[in-house]
């Protein structure tokens, strides 16, 4: 099973307020691009999941400030994958600077949720076998 990937990305000026420390609310997106390049590591997109009737909405996030992150820095996500899913995927964060200082911890389960009924399904098949991989 892919338990982790990591991600990199230099933070922008837009995600900094005017001491130049990333703003706390752009820690979701980060997690958020964690995920979504975690999925792409695997074959499968959101798009893609979409296409086929699945949506992943976010029922839990948590985040835990340890120290800030500036503008310029590298950033890099580990994104976790905390146990097989079910009707829902529960993934575990790391973020952390060049000097690999833990800048924030988080956690957010997502529910698998079929478009057309909007109501909850298993994972799809698809995504358990490339779990199993």
């Amino acid at each position: 099973m892919t338990k982790h990937h990591l991600s990199s990305f230099r933070v922008r000026y837009g995600e900094t307020d005017q001491m130049g420390v990333v703003y706390h609310g752009n820690y979701a997106q980060y997690f958020e691009l964690g995920r979504t390049e975690w999925l792409r590591s695997l074959g499968v997109t959101y798009k893609d999941m979409e296409k086929s009737g699945v949506m992943m909405p976010v029922i839990s996030l948590t985040s835990k400030f340890k120290r800030s992150a500036f503008y310029d820095e590298i950033l890099t996500v580990k994104t976790i994958l905390k146990k097989t899913p079910t009707v829902k995927i529960e993934f575990d964060f790391e973020i952390t600077n060049e000097k690999n200082e833990i800048i924030t911890l988080g956690n957010a389960v997502l529910a698998f949720l079929n478009s057309k009924t909007m109501k909850p399904m298993r994972c799809p098949n698809y995504l358990l076998k490339k779990l199993t991989i």
